[in-house]
């Protein structure tokens, strides 16, 4: 008849027999290998280093098998050896652990700076898209005006000539009706009238300024863009 196979708690309790009439002592690493072999198991060791994990219980084992021979001294080499495997497996884990973590931050980092790239791009495109239909409105604007002041043209002349009165600016004067109706249109007023014009924040009443009527859309646009970069009262 086969002899009956010991069960996990026979065999602890058998230990604890042994260690209880052992009377050289008890050994001094025993406990700490085990903690620190659970330590690697909770870590996931036993998954992540399965040989490195199984050479831990091997020494374990074997410093048992020692100490149910009641050689004390035999066991002791073994559970320390075992604690010693046992810490160097923990510190590979957490070396890797702390690698993955700079990784994962480094992955995160170049997410970020993705999205940021992404969302400047499109910052750009609209930007772009914006100004162009600005253009295009501008454009619509002054094929409406023009069409207006040639007919205006054509039921009365109009004058070539402005006498500055007092408290008028030049975008004063360029916005009435009979001079261009368009406020942002000073600076072809302003370049026409150099001669008597130093500075276009300043004309006196009085002054005689010419009216240039012969512009065309080219100079409609300048004139604009001149005016919004130097802004008059």
């Amino acid at each position: 008849m086969r002899g009956a196979t010991l069960s996990a708690p026979a065999v602890l309790a058998l230990l604890a027999l042994v260690l209880a009439s052992c009377s050289s002592g008890l050994p001094r690493y025993r406990m700490e290998a085990l903690n620190r072999s659970y330590a690697v198991r909770m870590q996931g060791g036993e998954q992540s280093k399965p040989e490195e994990y199984a050479s831990i219980v091997d020494a374990l084992e074997a410093g048992d098998r020692f100490l149910l021979h009641n050689e004390v001294e035999g066991a002791e080499r073994f559970y320390l050896l075992a604690l010693r495997k046992a810490e160097l497996v923990e510190r590979q884990i957490e070396d890797e652990r702390k690698q993955l973590e700079v990784q994962r931050l480094k992955a995160d980092e170049e997410r970020r700076e993705a999205e940021q790239q992404k969302a400047l791009q499109e910052l750009k495109r609209k930007q772009v898209e914006r100004q162009e239909k600005e253009v295009r409105e501008a454009r619509k604007k002054i094929e409406r005006v023009l069409p207006v002041k040639e007919k205006e043209r054509d039921v009365r002349p109009l004058p070539l000539y402005h006498t500055v009165k007092r408290g008028e600016t030049l975008p004063q004067i360029s916005a009435q009706l009979e001079v261009y109706g368009d406020a942002t249109l000073w600076p072809i007023l302003y370049r026409s009238n150099r001669d008597q014009i130093r500075d276009p924040r300043r004309i006196w009443p009085g002054q005689v300024l010419r009216i240039p009527r012969n512009i065309g859309r080219e100079d409609i646009a300048e004139a604009r863009r001149y005016a919004q970069e130097r802004q008059l009262p």
